[in-house]
């Protein structure tokens, strides 16, 4: 009942009401473009080339991302990703381009700037990708009938721009969901796009499972509790937070600051996954680079390297993956959480940690925390990386309904779940109503 009172009182806010109804018809338009293939290609003949990516691997990793778009061929086949690798470049050339540190601090003019070089670098991004996309079907198993036109030089420049003004397109959606929607925009595409392949993952495995009498029922039943024990140990590292005890100065009468018990008490919230999923992403893009260099030479060393880096879950694989992903999650969390200028903050707002002095004690007192903390967050968030390979190896699990039991996909869906619901909870806090968990009762409102 209490959920059923939520969903009502989410439905009697109209601001909110039409954000959300915004926000699916947006995804609605993504899911669309994502079906429709490129000009001059038969859609008729990638069957057989899309359910090879639905069985897993690299080209299953990469097809997931993009909701089934990279397979089919469509106009969104590059999707979403040549934004967020432009965004990360971008935040990167902040901790170094001196113009760049000078944008972010002035503020909404500065992101505005900021996010125009976002754009251009996309778009730059795309010009790449895209000829290589194209290139690469045939390589990846597309027949040469397939190109009702062949692969003429009038192909490639329309697909080229196709692709490009797709993936800026999507680009928009994810602005427009931002700004007039619900959530994160960007987050959210990526998410449909991974739950997309979430119905037909899970009924190749049910098949295999029960048609083929690979297991029965008690398999499915059985892998369905690990999986959703997977998401809560997702939930708990991404809401995971150390609590440094902070006490603010009292103001007293005479207009001085009295520093004792009786001052005002809070927190500073250190996550113990600070940088998200980024590390994994970074790992990622790496675990590429191995498998497309050996591609370029025949000797019997190349090969062993791009088969090893082509099972993504292969023993060696997963051993380099992990340990990436742990070195990146040190250097992601030390250039994203600014301990010095924390510390000055706290300093200037008359606030200090108990038995720590204000200023670069303060600073090195929370660097060794955010350090030691980040230690298991890192193993966390890499064995959750690399289990859809114990799942593979130890349990025969389809590889497609594996690659939702950890790794980004996992983690992007808990944590575009837990932003949206917060921003829902904050809509329904600020209009009177009790949060998702409570009863949602209409507040009376103080006249």
């Amino acid at each position: 009942m209490k959920f059923i009172d939520t969903l009502k009182n989410v439905w009697k806010i109209e601001e909110l009401r039409n954000r959300i109804l915004l926000t699916l018809g947006m995804l609605l338009v993504y899911r669309f473009g994502a079906q429709v293939v490129l000009p001059g290609i038969d859609a008729d003949m990638l069957a057989q080339f899309a359910g090879k990516f639905n069985a897993g691997g690299i080209g299953g990793l990469l097809n997931a991302f993009t909701g089934g778009a990279f397979a089919n061929a469509s106009v969104f086949a590059l999707g979403i990703m040549p934004y967020i690798s432009a965004s990360i470049v971008v935040q990167l050339m902040q901790i170094a381009v001196p113009y760049l540190q000078k944008l972010q601090k002035e503020g909404e003019s500065g992101r505005k700037k900021i996010n125009q070089i976002t754009r251009w670098l996309t778009i730059g991004i795309c010009l790449v990708q895209a000829p290589s996309y194209l290139a690469g079907l045939p390589a990846m198993g597309v027949p040469a009938e397939a190109f009702v036109m062949g692969q003429s030089f009038m192909f490639y420049f329309s697909s080229v721009i196709i692709l490009v003004t797709g993936t800026i397109f999507a680009m928009w959606l994810g602005e427009k969901i931002t700004d007039k929607g619900i959530g994160n925009g960007i987050s959210i595409l990526i998410m449909v796009g991974i739950i997309a392949r979430l119905p037909q993952s899970f009924a190749q495995e049910f098949v295999s499972r029960v048609m083929e009498s690979n297991g029965g029922l008690i398999m499915i039943l059985i892998e369905l509790v690990i999986w959703f024990v997977i998401i809560l140990l997702s939930i708990m590292l991404v809401m995971a937070v150390r609590k440094i005890p902070v006490q603010y100065a009292r103001r007293t009468a005479s207009g001085g600051y009295e520093k004792n018990i009786f001052g005002a008490r809070q927190f500073i919230p250190l996550k113990l996954n600070a940088s998200g999923v980024m590390p994994i992403i970074f790992a990622q893009a790496i675990m590429f680079v191995p498998s497309a260099v050996a591609s370029l030479s025949e000797s019997d060393f190349a090969q062993g390297i791009q088969a090893t880096f082509s099972d993504i879950f292969g023993f060696w694989y997963n051993l380099v993956f992990a340990i990436l992903i742990i070195i990146f999650t040190y250097f992601y969390t030390a250039i994203t959480v600014p301990t010095n200028k924390m510390a000055d903050d706290l300093k200037r707002s008359g606030g200090f940690i108990p038995g720590i002095k204000p200023g670069s004690q303060t600073a090195e007192y929370l660097d060794r925390i955010m350090s030691q903390i980040t230690l298991p967050g890192s193993v966390f968030l890499a064995l959750i990386a690399i289990f859809p390979a114990f799942v593979v190896k130890l349990m025969g699990i389809q590889q497609g309904w594996a690659l939702f039991y950890g790794g980004t996909s996992l983690l992007i869906m808990v944590g575009v779940a837990i932003d949206t619901m917060q921003q829902v909870n904050s809509y329904l806090l600020n209009r009177h109503y009790d949060g998702l968990m409570k009863s949602g009762k209409n507040r009376k409102a103080v006249a």
